[in-house]
């Protein structure tokens, strides 16, 4: 096997989105997506050859445009404090209550207001705020204005979509004491007060239609998504995003053992070439083992000829669930649900071409090396694939 990853076509296409539209560093966008910086930058060079941009910006629009964008910033950071503030103070809160809120905003490794702006948002005196900030707390409060920061940091960290248990284990593995001994009620209580809820999932919906000309072809996972090693057993399902311009389709492929998207690819149409590039995606990014299996459900891409063609090019076993039934393809469901519910469900999207930037931004630098899993030990999926290599390497 040869020791250079391959990328397909569209994932390299989703990088350089990542690295240019984000006006973010190439080595961070490199970093975030655990490949080569080099390769990124070659990427981004080649993108920029073959589109090359019309005349920039005079020196005194791009002045005033970064005065705008300031400006922006600023009027958008006080509107998320006052609507923080306003959900986190209960009716009739004292002054230090309003200063501790200000105080741990301050703390936060985010931007924030100025003092003096939150001051005024909360009809507080600034002078107030500083003479209450250098007042000595007991170690008890300091400990629990310590947990507080660390609870925020890995709540927003994991986007807003970490419950009690998510954020007590991030807490968990702190190299700090104080931090890592918090217990599950003691996070709970700080998340309770400071009004941080998890988004909460949606019903399912039965959206399968089976082809009735299909072979029959037995399920050979049997609600088991696990699996010793990467590349052995694989997952996958289509969903339909919806955007303004219309209906954008994303099919994905996920490995049982490291539960990390392996392959995924958009499109405005479900024809069966959208399951077979994300297929494709997978084998070129992980090796997989000779008869590895791909279980999905019975819709009519997956058991379509062209499909079976594909499986068999690249060495794979077949594997179908019952029609209807999400259970028996829990593990690709479980994941549209989380998509849907931390992302889609909680922006506009009002372009395929949006859809697919944060879509993508979400499968590789959240979902697979950000977001911890409960079902591998609450790590990430990056992880568990990275400690299997050298697990691998070590016993060679």
């Amino acid at each position: 096997m040869s020791k250079y990853k391959k990328y397909t076509q569209e994932y390299r296409d989703e990088a350089v989105r990542m690295a240019l539209e984000n006006d973010q560093p190439i080595a961070k966008v490199a970093r975030d997506l655990g490949i080569n910086e080099g390769t990124l930058g070659n990427w981004v060079n080649k993108y920029r050859r073959e589109h090359p941009v019309s005349e920039e910006l005079s020196l005194p629009d791009r002045a005033r445009l970064r005065e705008l964008e300031r400006e922006n910033r600023e009027l958008r950071l006080m509107n998320d404090f006052l609507k923080k503030s306003s959900g986190l103070l209960r009716e009739g809160a004292t002054v230090s209550d309003k200063y501790a809120l200000i105080a741990a905003e301050q703390a936060m490794s985010g931007p924030a207001p100025s003092v003096s702006a939150m001051c005024a948002g909360l009809e507080v005196s600034r002078s107030g705020f500083y003479d209450w900030q250098r007042a000595v707390p007991s170690p008890r409060q300091l400990r629990r204005a310590k947990l507080t920061r660390h609870v925020h940091a890995a709540f927003e960290a994991g986007r807003g979509v970490y419950g009690v248990r998510r954020v007590h284990a991030v807490l968990a593995g702190s190299a700090d004491p104080e931090v890592a001994s918090a217990s599950v009620d003691l996070v709970r209580s700080i998340m309770r007060e400071a009004g941080l809820v998890a988004c909460q999932p949606r019903a399912y919906k039965v959206t399968t239609e089976q082809d009735p000309d299909a072979d029959p072809i037995r399920d050979r996972v049997q609600r088991d998504f696990t699996a010793e090693e990467p590349g052995v057993k694989l997952v996958g399902d289509i969903t339909y995003i919806k955007t303004w311009q219309g209906w954008l389709y994303l099919a994905t492929v996920i490995d049982c053992c490291t539960k990390q998207v392996l392959g995924w690819s958009m499109a405005p149409h479900m024809r069966t070439d959208l399951i077979c590039d994300a297929l494709t995606m997978a084998a070129t990014r992980q090796p997989l083992a000779p008869g590895a299996i791909f279980h999905s459900d019975r819709g009519a891409q997956y058991t379509s000829t062209q499909f079976a063609k594909h499986l068999e090019s690249l060495g794979i076993v077949g594997s179908l669930g019952r029609t209807g039934v999400c259970w028996d393809n829990a593990m690709a469901e479980s994941f549209f649900a989380a998509l849907k519910n931390e992302l889609v469900y909680r922006v506009v999207l009002p372009t395929r071409k949006k859809a697919r930037r944060l879509i993508a931004e979400y499968i590789e630098v959240f979902y697979n090396r950000t977001r911890i899993h409960s079902g591998i030990g609450y790590k990430t999926p990056a992880q568990v694939a990275l400690e299997y290599q050298q697990h691998k390497s070590e016993a060679a």
